[in-house]
């Protein structure tokens, strides 16, 4: 049978611009003289669309949208995500659509982890389905994102009692680095325990902090990959199997007999039967690529994932433009780079303020960037704000020393500016602090902290560096300049600054973070592994908690990284507890 794996980017609460692009998707299908098309979990409401769930009008709107798939969804066999109500409960559920029939399976398994809060909305399925198709003797299983994470419960009975030789699996999966290799070894496993077709498809897009990197796929029941979607695109990926191999190669398979044996039956398996005829296709792959990123060249994974995040981000929000602190920095330069490729050199502002403490180096190098990408520039200098601010401030801060206080007025400074200039023509700021920064609160709230969204949050300052030698040998020129690559990091807010003034070296301190924040490892285990100083290890450890409450007032920002600020890692602010 011939299969088309649609891999949207659908929009959280825009019901009916995911139905058209249901509709859009499934005429491709429908000419390519596809049997079956799928699309991703919640493809109807978006994922995740979290507290529009406790809306009774959004539960009911998203229904009359599903009604009217019913009416137009013809000759073909359409598999979607959609929120089903049963009895006052909510469900994440799959629909089943063929010829105004609509079957439906809830999901099983309800993350409530990490990113994930799918028990505060759903109950649990109990009950597994298996639609079959007597024209060519093929059993489906659906199942939905989380079901197959797991080797037992709904997806084996599926198989087992339902007897299905090809599992589709509908999953709103968000990124993180390491993530799309991991979920393919696993399906690659599930496919080959269970010598089953494995055909997966997956949401891509930008959503909120969340991205969702596509990379649908089909595995065959060997475990080989037979077809792969691009990544971090939208893409109808359309795959012919025979699904008759199945059953001699379960025969002859010991594994497989051994896997009946054991077998502990979980859930109760309804069996549908479509009065369905196969289309006459020859058996190939229509598509035959398969498409990946090095995963040994992660630098490509962060870029592509954080030009789908910032441009989604931006056009879903009804921005058209952003704007941008430009300082000469790193930080800033690759920031610029990003939404540049994501929006478009004509719809990118970088905004230089200088101060009396900023070096003619970063204010050529911050022109320079701009030159680069072809972006506009403005320089807008602080100084005599700045001056203003002193002279105010001067009767109440007699007989007191020059000291973070006046470094984070000039930020603050800046931060009104970019705000100004966002509030009179419609842009959005863009922020620029990164996570080794914000971990240890070396920003300025309401200064340099401001904007609408945070694209670099979740990227520490070393792999900045990385990006940027990356991205200038991608260019084939500095299109970052060496100059801002190579000068010690610096906030120029007071004579003769560098970051190490107040952080351990960057090398050092990344180290730290990535291990205490994601690996949630002690202070003592940090230590011995890397042979830094205890001492050291429990002042960053102390330092990133206490500076919790200037991260719950920063903007969101793009999820990179296994444990990211916010969603994931959720610290209280009021809290007395130190490491001895």
């Amino acid at each position: 049978m011939r299969i088309a794996l649609c891999q949207i980017n659908t929009i959280v609460g825009n019901v009916e611009y995911n139905y058209n692009k249901i509709l859009e998707f499934t005429e491709k299908a429908r000419l390519n003289n596809c049997d079956l098309v799928i699309f991703p979990e919640l493809a109807i409401t978006g994922y995740p669309p979290e507290d529009l769930l406790t809306s009774r009008d959004f539960i009911s709107y998203q229904a009359k949208y599903v009604n009217k798939l019913k009416d137009e969804i013809k000759d073909i066999i359409a598999i979607f995500g959609f929120v089903n109500i049963e009895e006052d409960v909510l469900y994440n559920s799959a629909g089943i659509l063929y010829n105004k029939n609509l079957y439906v399976y809830n999901k099983t398994r309800l993350p409530n982890y990490g990113v994930f809060d799918e028990k505060r909305y759903f109950g649990e399925g109990k009950r597994g389905i298996v639609f079959g198709i007597q024209s060519g003797n093929i059993k489906i299983g659906v199942n939905v994102c989380e079901d197959i994470w797991y080797p037992e419960g709904v997806v084996i009975d599926e198989v087992i009692k339902g007897h299905a030789s090809v599992l589709v699996n509908i999953s709103s999966s968000p990124y993180h680095l390491g993530k799309v290799e991991e979920r393919i070894e696993m399906l690659k496993t599930r496919a080959r325990d269970y010598r089953t077709f494995i055909v997966y498809n997956n949401l891509v897009g930008g959503q909120d902090e969340l991205i969702f990197d596509g990379n649908s796929v089909v595995i065959s029941p060997e475990g080989k990959l037979l077809a792969r979607a691009k990544p971090f695109e939208e893409e109808i990926l359309i795959v012919d199997i025979r699904s008759e191999d199945v059953v001699s190669k379960r025969l002859l398979d010991p594994r497989y007999r051994f896997l009946v044996e054991q077998y502990k039956p979980e859930y109760e398996v309804d069996f549908i039967h479509l009065d369905y005829n196969i289309k006459e296709n020859p058996c190939h792959n229509v598509t035959t690529h398969s498409y990946s990123i090095d995963s040994s060249v992660p630098e490509e994974e962060i870029l592509s994932a954080l030009i789908v995040s910032i441009r989604d981000y931006t056009r879903k929000n009804n921005f058209s433009k952003v704007v941008i602190g430009i300082s000469g920095g790193i930080d800033s330069a690759i920031v610029a780079y990003l939404c540049t490729k994501a929006l478009g050199k004509d719809n990118v502002i970088g905004v230089s303020m200088p101060s009396r403490f900023s070096s003619e180096a970063t204010k050529n190098d911050a022109k320079k960037v701009c030159e680069n990408l072809g972006i506009k520039y403005i320089e807008i200098p602080i100084e005599n704000i700045f001056k203003t601010y002193l002279s105010e401030l001067k009767p109440l801060f007699e007989g007191k020393e020059w000291d973070i206080t006046e470094e984070n007025l000039q930020s603050r400074i800046r931060g009104n500016l970019l705000m100004a200039l966002s509030n009179k023509f419609g842009c959005m700021v863009v922020s620029t602090g990164n996570k080794s920064e914000l971990s240890m609160g070396y920003s300025t709230i309401y200064g340099d902290m401001v904007g609408g969204f945070a694209l670099i949050k979740d990227l520490y300052k070393t792999t900045i560096y990385k990006l940027a030698e990356y991205i200038n040998k991608k260019e084939g020129f500095d299109i970052i300049p060496r100059s801002i690559i190579e000068r010690p990091p610096t906030a120029e807010l007071r004579e003769n600054q560098k970051d190490e003034d107040t952080l351990p070296p960057y090398d050092i301190l990344d180290k730290i973070l990535k291990r205490y924040i994601e690996e949630e490892k002690s202070p003592e285990e940090i230590s011995i592994e890397t042979g830094i100083d205890i001492n050291l290890v429990k002042n960053v450890i102390q330092t990133v908690n206490k500076n919790e409450y200037k991260r719950r007032q920063a903007p969101i920002g793009t999820k990179i990284t296994f444990r990211s600020f916010g969603k994931d890692r959720r610290y209280p602010i009021t809290n007395h507890f130190k490491y001895l």
